[in-house]
This record gives C-alpha cells, structure tokens and sequence, in this order.
C-alpha cells in the first residue's frame, strides 16, 4: 500500500492497472474517457494504448492477448455505441473464460439513466454489462478507483475466470482526490474436496475403458493432465479450446470423431475443464457409464447430467492430488486399440483432402511454437479436428459463440502480446471483411500477423446449408469481394496470392520471413463437408434432445 497522492480518478486506475503488471490498454479514444487516455500519456513507459479502428477489435484485441497468456488484459470504449461495439467481444470472453476487462465510458454522473438524451446515452449500460461479465460495478469517485480495479481483475483472474467491467462517468474521470493505491488480491486456494477425490478414485481403480474430455479450464494444466492419461493408459479428446494440453502427435492424443467411437463403450469419462455439452447431450449416456467431473464454477457439473464425482477447483491441483490417490500400479497399454483407431479416422479424414493439403502447408511453415486464429471459416472446421499442435494456447478457436468476423482483430491481439511469435490468422472472405480496416491497426502498431483468406467468394457454410438443406435456394450468400492483394498492398502491408497448398507454403514463408503485417489470398472453390466428421450421432442411451449445433 502506498501513501495517498492526489491524483485523476484516472490517473488511479491507470497506476492500479500498472502495479497488477498491466502494460497495454486496446483502445480507442473518445471525449467521455479522455482523462483515461491523458493518464497514458502521462505515463509511457508503464503502459502502451493500442488503439484500432473500430472499438470491436479492441475488445477482440484484448480477447486475443488474454487467449494467449493467460493473463488479464483491458480494454476501454466511450459509453452506449462504443460499449455497444465491444459486446460480441466480451460475449465470446465470457463463453470462453477469459480474463478481460472493459472500462466503460458514462455520461454525467447525475444524468445516468435518466433519459435525458446526453451524448452516447444507454439506458442501464451498467444493467447491459452484467449480462455479458462476472464482475461489474461502477466508480463514484477517485478514492474507490483502485479497490474497485483490484477487485475486478482478482474477479476475472480467479476461477472462474471471465471478463469483467468498471463503468465511470465523464465528469468522475477526471475528478481529483487523495488516493492509496491497492495492491493485487492475492487469490485464495480453493480448498481440495479428499472425500470426492476419494470417490473419484475408487471410479478410476474399478474402470477399464476411461476416456478423459478436456477444455479450456484445462489449458494450465497440462503437465498433471498428461501425467494422469499416460498413468490410466486413457485416450484424450480435445476439439477446440482444448487442443495441445496433450500434444496432438501424443498416442494417447485422439480428435472428437475418435472420442465419437470410444464414447460408445467408455465405461468412464474424466471431463477436465470442459462443459461436456456435446458428449452428454448429443452422444447419450447410460447405467453403463460413469462421469467425473472437474471444473473450476461449482454449478456447471450438474447443469445437464449429475455426475458420479464432481471436484471442484484449479484442474492443474485436483489433477496432482487426484493422482496421488490412485493405486500405484498403471493400466496396461492401449497402444494396439489407439493406432488402430488413428488409422480409422485417417480414413474418414482423407475425402477432406482439399482441406488437409492447405492446413499441412500451413503446418509445415509456421513455426512449432507459431500461433493460429482460427476464424469461423471452411477449413478452420477441418482444422478443429486435424491441425497438429503441440501446446496449449496455439491454437486459438471462438468457443461456442463461434463469431463469424472475430479472428484478424483477436489474432493482432495475440500478437500484441507474444512479439516474438508468428502469428496467423486463418480466415474466410466473409469473416476478413468483418475486420479487415484493422490492416491499419497492424501498420500503426507493427504486428506482423499474416491473413490468410480462403476466398470462395460466399459464405460458405451458409451456401453448402442451403444447398443441402434447403433445395439449393440460394439467398444472401454470395459475396461481392476486393482486390484482396491489391487492397493489403493499399495499406503498404505485404501480400501474395496462392492458389495451391505448395504456393501458400512458399507465401506463408516469405511472409513470416518478411516479419511485418501481410495478407496471402487463396481462391478456392467449393470443399468437401466435414461435418460427417462433426456433428455425430447418439450412440448412447434413449434418444434425446440434439445439442448441436
């Protein structure tokens, strides 16, 4: 704690954001947060403000950044459509349990919710952010400042993690006052349940088949993970949030079309940091199966099936305790079963060929500890279930709100955040143009993502739905697009065309050699459909309700 000093409500959240090791606020400004911005200024060397061309992509910016390190990241907009323009940002936060927050511009102090037609006006934007975070108060004055950002970030940074918002008046920002900076709230341990790890052992010691399904709760726990799949000899489904906590090229590693099939006779399932929704609702359940559940918020292991243990808390510690109560002797191998089923689904992969030779280009350029931003987008579907990667956090994929148009902002936010990484962002020519102005943002800022679009010159996946679904009606589907060389040239970004998996190696090299901001364009044509791969059928139990998509 450090004695009080006058100073800018302002000045207090920024000092409070340096001291919990915050660097860069994305942003960008606005008459309602200036004081917020002078505070910056006034203060270089502590923290940088990225500032995009849309306030969506500073919000995504953040989301990237916090995908990435794990770490808390902050963003800021001006109230009512500035707050506005960051909200499908902080929904995918909130759905993929990531640790940002947004400092909301408000109107005059007095004049909140009165209706009264002041600039940028929202009725109960304060009312709007709780429906979108798990932490949202509003400052009154400079003095609750720094209790008030403590206490958000030890909210968003806490399991669960999820963004957070502090909303301040236009007239609050720059008020001063004597003010005592708070230190970081140190996070309280989450007591370990013995009598459920208990439990939870005597389940283990008496299954055979056990499969264990990861997720985004999971990411820092990787060691412990492996360690307790290699001691159960237990195949490790993982689809999107989940990739790399067991690396992918591991024996045990299987994608979610083989969790599919071993699902059918799995007499035990070990869901670590994941809502299992999928499995339970979409794949059935039966007397025959037995669930353990491991998650950080104590309401989600019954939201849709009562497991037979729930432990709740950090994956990483229940995981370690978890296997220190097994009995000592491992599960014998089910490396025969495991390889067959890997040359099984090579099978099933091999009509997505199209898919595959572009993604193994991919791989083949990008640097091992390289990041991909998978977009939602024709080939990131086929990347979900066979893009290779050996770490958590390198593969970065929109969680279940799957928001089309998200991936080039969040992918300069990761790069933003890991300088020293490549960084690609896998793109379809729908979903680039949601964000493409923010090629801007990389000249500004120097962030050598490259944009890779996969141009089929529609929407393709609303296109094949309709095609299929609906007696090939085609309607609002196919896309009127740039020179997109030309265009990324316009912004004095480097660019390629690539219309082979050989040419966007060689471009994706070049461009990662040239180490600033670049866009390569494939023109493609219509690929085969992975979602026989995908969206896969009950083979447990009574039939019930689908959960997908």
């Amino acid at each position: 704690m450090s004695p009080p000093a006058v100073m800018t409500t302002g000045e207090a959240v920024i000092a409070t954001l340096i001291a919990h090791g915050i660097d860069t606020l994305y942003a960008l400004p606005g008459v309602h947060n200036d004081p917020l911005f002078d505070a910056c200024a006034r203060d270089p060397e502590h923290i940088r403000v990225l500032h995009p061309r849309h306030e969506q992509a500073s919000a995504y910016m953040a989301l990237g950044a916090a995908l990435v390190t794990g770490r808390a990241q902050v963003c800021a907009a001006v109230p009512g459509p500035g707050i506005l323009n960051t909200a499908a940002a902080l929904l995918c936060a909130y759905g993929m349990d990531a640790p940002v927050l947004a400092l909301a511009g408000q109107i005059p102090s007095f004049a909140i919710d009165r209706g009264l037609g002041y600039l940028h006006e929202l009725p109960d934007q304060l009312g709007l952010l709780r429906h979108l975070t798990k932490f949202t108060a509003r400052i009154r004055a400079p003095a609750e400042a720094p209790a008030l950002v403590a206490t958000a970030l030890a909210a968003a940074t806490t399991p669960r993690r999820r963004p957070v918002a502090l909303e301040c008046g236009i007239d609050v920002w720059g008020a001063t006052a004597p003010v005592t900076l708070a230190a970081p709230i140190a996070p309280t341990p989450a007591a370990i349940d013995s009598a459920a790890i208990d439990r939870a052992a005597a389940l283990i010691a008496k299954a055979e088949r056990p499969l264990i399904v990861v997720g985004g709760g999971a990411l820092d726990a990787a060691a412990e993970l492996r360690a307790l799949a290699e001691r159960l000899a237990a195949p490790v489904m993982s689809f999107r949030r989940g990739r790399g906590i067991l690396p992918s090229t591991h024996p045990l590693a299987v994608s979610l079309t083989e969790g599919h099939r071993l699902w059918e006779h799995a007499d035990l399932v070990i869901g670590v940091g994941t809502r299992l929704l999928r499995p339970l609702a979409d794949w059935g359940t039966d007397a025959g199966l037995r669930v353990i559940r491991i998650d950080a918020d104590p309401e989600e292991p019954g939201r849709q099936h009562r497991p037979d243990a729930a432990l709740l808390g950090d994956a990483a510690p229940i995981l370690a305790a978890l296997l220190a109560a097994l009995p000592a002797p491992p599960r014998p191998a089910r490396a025969g079963e495991l390889a067959a089923l890997h040359a099984w689904f090579a099978e099933r992969l091999a009509p997505l060929a199209p898919q595959l030779g572009f993604l193994r280009a991919l791989r083949a350029a990008l640097p091992a500890d390289g990041i991909l931003v998978e977009d939602v987008t024709q080939l990131a579907f086929a990347a979900r279930l066979a893009w290779e990667v050996d770490a958590p956090r390198r593969y970065i994929s929109p969680g279940y709100q799957d928001a089309l148009g998200w991936g080039y902002g969040t992918a300069l936010g990761a790069q933003a955040a890991r300088p020293g990484r490549a960084v690609v962002a896998l793109l379809g020519d729908g979903g680039f143009m949601y964000q493409a102005s923010e090629l801007a943002t990389a000249m500004r800022h120097g962030l050598p993502v490259v944009a890779v679009v996969m141009d089929d010159g529609a929407f393709g996946n609303v296109r094949r739905i309709q095609q299929q679904a609906f007696g090939n009606r085609l309607i609002a589907c196919d896309l009127a697009n740039p020179d997109f060389v030309a265009f990324a040239e316009s912004f004095g970004a480097r660019a390629w065309r690539a219309d082979s998996p050989a040419a966007l190696e060689r471009a994706l090299r070049d461009a990662l050699a040239a180490g600033a901001p670049a866009v390569i364009h494939v023109r493609v044509g219509e690929m085969p459909s992975p979602w026989g791969l995908i969206g896969l059928p009950r083979v447990r139990g009574p039939a019930g309700r689908p959960a997908f998509p």
